[in-house]
């Protein structure tokens, strides 16, 4: 089986911490998101990693020769927005006839065995994964006739569906699945300039090709800050791990502390993650992620998250306050 990761994409809706880094490297409850989705796919036997870059991929590069050295790399750069049918497309060389495809997109963590393809997929030609939302109107979803796929509809006034694309797909004949999307471009089917993957789905369904549409059981955006901090609480539960040196300090559980991570004086937590190299000092810290080499001091903060090598420094307060007082510090 072989791997599609398409990371492009300037990552707009996660800035300013995309101006300077890929959104897939983004860290969340101690790792990076593309961390999280590799660790997730070595469960199965992967041949081949296969990249869609940008122009600043090289930082995509760096990263998986350090962190993953011996992982079967390769990489292609999209150098034009045309949607992620054509990101998927660019892969077309590493792809050969009786390859399997996993495509996962970079927006998200998913939580589901892909141990379990072969057997959901022994009368089916691909898998859709899917998570049934409440709020369909937002996504593309699958509509089912039994265990298989009839239609899809892009955000859909009526519940017609709730079964939502998650951006995780699975296809028995990669080059196949290529050859639909390569004719889908031919053809011109595209949505405001841009071509789609249910297109794709929708000729091959035409065709003949029956597709399931297995529900993943979690579904992690991180594309955007308030949901990277809705994910980081969710990976944290049930896990404490304190890596970093910790003095006079409180730990409210689950807190993930890193490697070489300071922490004086303070009270972290819950839900907090603290990268390596940062220094935290006379804080108040909760539902936040602090990336790496930050300092923080005489601070309270929630609901925050933190990019590379910040300085947040505050004041502390000297106060005379008597009996029956009432006093609201905004700022």
């Amino acid at each position: 089986m072989k791997v599609i990761l398409p990371v492009a994409g300037k990552g707009t809706r996660l800035r300013p911490h995309t101006h300077t880094k890929a959104k897939s490297l983004v860290n969340v409850a101690g790792k990076t998101v593309l961390e999280h989705i590799i660790d997730r796919l070595k469960i199965i036997n992967i041949d081949e990693y296969i990249f869609i870059i940008d122009e600043n991929g090289q930082q995509i590069i760096d990263f998986m020769e350090k962190k993953f050295p011996a992982l079967s790399c390769s990489y292609y750069v999209q150098k034009e927005r045309l949607g992620p049918a054509h990101a998927v497309a660019l892969a077309a060389p590493s792809v050969q006839r009786g390859d399997d495809l996993l495509v996962v997109f970079n927006d998200t963590i998913f939580v589901t065995d892909l141990a379990e393809i072969p057997k959901l997929c022994s009368n089916a030609d691909g898998l859709i994964y899917s998570k049934e939302v409440e709020d369909y109107q937002r996504f593309g979803v699958n509509v089912l006739d039994g265990d298989f796929i009839v239609d899809m509809v892009e955000k859909p006034e009526t519940p017609i569906s709730r079964l939502a694309q998650v951006g995780l797909y699975y296809l028995k004949d990669g080059a196949g699945f290529i050859d639909a999307i390569e004719a889908t471009i031919a053809a011109g089917e595209t949505v405001k300039g841009e071509y789609y993957l249910p297109s794709v789905f929708m000729r091959m369904i035409a065709a003949g090709h029956k597709f399931k549409a297995p529900e993943i059981d979690a579904w992690l955006d991180c594309g955007k800050p308030e949901t990277l901090l809705d994910t980081n609480r969710f990976l944290l539960k049930g896990r404490h791990h304190i890596h970093g040196d910790v003095q006079d300090s409180v730990l409210i559980e689950p807190v993930h502390v890193g490697h070489g991570a300071v922490i004086k004086n303070s009270i972290i937590g819950p839900n907090v993650s603290v990268a390596s190299g940062s220094v935290i000092e006379n804080s108040v810290i909760s539902d936040s992620i602090i990336n790496t080499d930050n300092k923080v001091s005489n601070l309270i903060l929630d609901h925050s998250l933190l990019g590379d090598s910040v300085s947040l420094v505050g004041s502390p307060r000297r106060m005379n306050i008597g009996d029956h007082s009432h006093i609201v510090m905004d700022q």
